[in-house]
C-alpha cells in the first residue's frame, strides 16, 4: 500500500508536467465521462458495427486460431478470456485488486511522473489488461487485445502489463480502433513489457483510429537473458496526432530486440513514432526498421540505440516516400558509451521514380495500379523470426489500409 501511495503522490505532482517531445495536449478538453458499457460472455456478442472496426484493427470476434481475447469498449473491460492453459488474460484493475504480485510490475518500468500523460494514466486509470504467459509455456495461437473508443470527445486512460515468464513463448495483437461515429477524442496508455530469461515475446501493435484522434502512450521492455522481444507497429489510419517513443532494455547476455514499423501519413495527420534500444549486456543485438509513406500528413520517424558494453550489434534502418506533399523528417540516432560496439544506419527519404512508374504501365497496368504496385512492394518488410500466422493478420491490415491510401 505504501508503494502506491507514493505512486500516487508522484503522479500528482506530474499532473501539468509537459512532455519532452510532441505537441502539447490540453487533457481537460476531454471528458473524462464514459458511459457503463455492459460485458459479454463471448466476443462474438459484440454489435456487429463494433465488430468491423475491430477486425479493421487486426481483431477477430470470432477468435478461431487465438489463445485468449481482452476488449475494452471505453473505460469499460468488456470481455476478457484465456481459451489455453498457461496464458492468464486479466484486467488490471482486477489484477490490481486480488492479485498481489502484480505490485512487482505495475509501474516499475514507466514512471508515472514521466509527464502528464503518464500521470493521468495512473490518477484516472480507467482499466487495461494483463497478459501473462506462465514459465516453459509456449502458447500455441496469437492473443488478441483490443482498445475500442466508442464514446465520441472523451479521453481513455489505460495501463497494460504484459509478462513473458523464464522460457515462455507469446505473440499479442494489440488494435486500437473507434466507431465509426466517433470524430474526436484522446487515448492515453501506458504499455509495461517483461520477457524473462530465454522467453520470446511479439507484440503487434495496428492503430485504426478516428481521423481526429490524438494517441498518447508511453511504454518500456526489459528483456532478460537470452529473451527476444519483436516489436511490430501498423499505422495506416489518418490521425490527427500521435507521439510515442517506446525504449527497450536489453538486460540480460544474448538478448535481442527488434522494431519493425509501417506508416502512412494522410493530409493533417501528425505521425512522431521511433523507437530506443539500450543495448546493456555482452552479446545483446538490436534492429529499428521503419518504412513510411506521406500521403500529405508530417511523419516523425526516430530510431536511437544505444551501446553500453563491449561487443553488442545494432543496426537502423528509416526508409521514406514522399507520394502526394508532406513532410518526412528521419532522425536515426546511434551512440557508442565504449570501445568494441558495432552501429550502423541508413536513412532515405524520397519519391516515387517515374520511370519506374513507366516500366509498370509499359507491362499493362494503369498508373494507379503502377503506383499500388509500388507502394505494396514498399510497405512490405521481411521480419524474421513472426509466425506465419501472425504475417497474415499483419498483410491483411497492410492490404486494407492500402485500399484506403490509394
Amino acid at each position: 500500500m505504501c508503494a502506491m501511495r507514493d505512486l500516487d503522490k508522484k503522479a500528482a505532482a506530474a499532473r501539468d508536467k509537459q512532455a519532452a517531445i510532441g505537441p502539447d495536449i490540453d487533457i481537460d478538453s476531454f471528458t473524462e465521462e464514459s458511459p457503463r458499457h455492459e460485458t459479454v460472455k463471448r466476443a462474438a456478442d459484440i454489435p456487429e458495427e463494433d465488430r468491423e472496426q475491430l477486425l479493421m484493427a487486426g481483431i477477430d470476434t470470432s477468435e478461431q486460431e487465438k489463445s485468449g481475447t481482452y476488449i475494452q469498449k471505453d473505460s469499460v473491460a468488456i470481455y476478457s478470456f484465456s481459451h489455453e492453459e498457461g496464458l492468464e488474460v486479466i484486467p488490471i484493475r482486477d489484477a490490481l485488486e486480488h492479485l498481489p504480485w502484480i505490485r512487482d510490475y505495475y509501474g516499475k518500468l514507466v514512471p508515472v511522473d514521466l509527464d502528464k500523460y503518464t500521470s493521468r494514466a495512473h490518477t484516472d486509470l480507467q482499466d487495461g489488461y494483463v497478459i501473462r504467459a506462465l514459465p516453459g509455456k509456449a502458447i500455441s495461437f496469437p492473443v488478441q487485445a483490443c482498445l475500442y473508443f466508442h464514446k465520441d470527445g472523451s479521453v481513455q486512460n489505460v495501463h497494460n502489463i504484459v509478462i513473458a515468464e523464464e522460457g515462455s513463448e507469446v505473440h499479442v495483437i494489440s488494435g486500437c480502433a473507434a466507431a465509426a461515429h466517433v470524430s474526436r477524442g484522446l487515448h492515453i496508455g501506458i504499455s509495461e513489457f517483461y520477457v524473462k530469461k530465454n522467453a520470446k515475446l511479439s507484440f503487434t501493435m495496428i492503430h485504426h483510429w478516428a481521423d481526429n484522434m490524438i494517441v498518447r502512450p508511453r511504454s518500456v521492455t526489459c528483456v532478460e537473458e537470452g529473451g527476444l522481444f519483436l516489436s511490430n507497429y501498423v499505422s495506416m489510419k489518418p490521425i490527427q496526432s500521435i507521439q510515442a517513443y517506446p525504449t527497450t532494455r536489453l538486460e540480460g547476455k544474448g538478448s535481442v530486440a527488434r522494431f519493425y514499423s509501417l506508416l502512412v501519413g494522410a493530409p493533417g495527420s501528425e505521425i512522431d513514432i521511433g523507437g530506443r534500444v539500450l543495448l546493456r549486456a555482452e552479446d545483446t543485438r538490436a534492429e529499428i526498421v521503419s518504412r513510411a509513406i506521406t500521403n500529405g500528413g508530417t511523419i516523425i520517424a526516430r530510431g536511437d540505440i544505444v551501446g553500453e558494453v563491449p561487443g553488442v550489434r545494432g543496426h537502423l534502418e528509416c526508409h521514406g516516400l514522399i507520394l502526394n506533399g508532406g513532410l518526412m523528417h528521419a532522425i536515426p540516432e546511434l551512440k557508442g558509451m565504449v570501445d568494441g560496439v558495432e552501429m550502423s544506419h541508413e536513412a532515405a527519404v524520397g519519391k516515387i521514380a517515374q520511370d519506374e512508374i513507366l516500366y509498370l504501365m509499359s507491362r499493362g497496368l494503369t498508373e494507379e495500379e503502377a503506383t499500388a504496385t509500388i507502394v505494396r512492394g514498399f510497405l512490405s518488410v521481411d521480419i524474421p523470426g513472426l509466425p506465419p500466422r501472425l504475417k497474415a493478420e499483419i498483410d491483411r491490415a497492410v492490404e486494407l489500409s492500402q485500399q484506403e491510401m490509394m
